[in-house]
C-alpha cells in the first residue's frame, strides 16, 4: 500500500517556474515507477511524465519536454516536478501516481495523490 500527497501547486505567470512535490508512504515506494498526470476543466487525464523506480529512465509527454524535469529521492520517499517556462496550456490539477510498468496510461497506475492545483496566467 502507497499513500501519495502532493504540494507546490499555486498560481503563476506564464515563464514562470513551480516544483511540485509528491510525499509517499509505504515501504514498497521503491519498487514503483512513479508519474505525474494532470486533467485539465473538462479535458481527460493526460500523461505528463514518469521515473523509474531506480530513478534511471525518464519519459515526458512532448508538450512538456524540454521545460520539466521529474525526480526522485528514495531516501526521502519523495518524487518531485520542476516545471519551468509555464504556459497557460498547463493549467491543470496535477496528480501524482505510483504504478508497476513504464507507462503513460493512467490506468497501468495503482496508487494517486489527491491532486495539486496549478493554474499560470497569462
Amino acid at each position: 500500500q502507497v499513500q501519495l500527497v502532493e504540494s507546490g501547486g499555486g498560481l503563476v505567470q506564464a515563464g514562470g517556474s513551480l516544483r511540485l512535490s509528491c510525499a509517499a508512504s509505504g515501504r514498497t515506494f521503491s519498487t514503483y515507477t512513479m508519474g505525474w498526470f494532470r486533467q485539465a476543466p473538462g479535458k481527460e487525464r493526460e500523461f505528463v511524465a514518469l521515473v523509474s523506480w531506480s530513478g534511471g529512465t525518464t519519459n515526458y509527454a512532448d508538450s512538456v519536454k524540454g521545460r520539466f524535469t521529474i525526480s526522485r529521492d528514495t531516501a526521502k520517499n519523495t518524487v518531485y516536478l520542476q516545471m519551468n517556462r509555464l504556459k497557460p496550456d498547463d493549467t491543470a490539477v496535477y496528480y501524482c501516481a505510483a504504478g508497476g510498468p513504464l507507462s503513460k496510461s493512467p490506468h497501468e497506475y495503482d496508487y494517486w495523490g489527491q491532486g495539486t492545483q496549478v493554474t499560470v496566467s497569462s
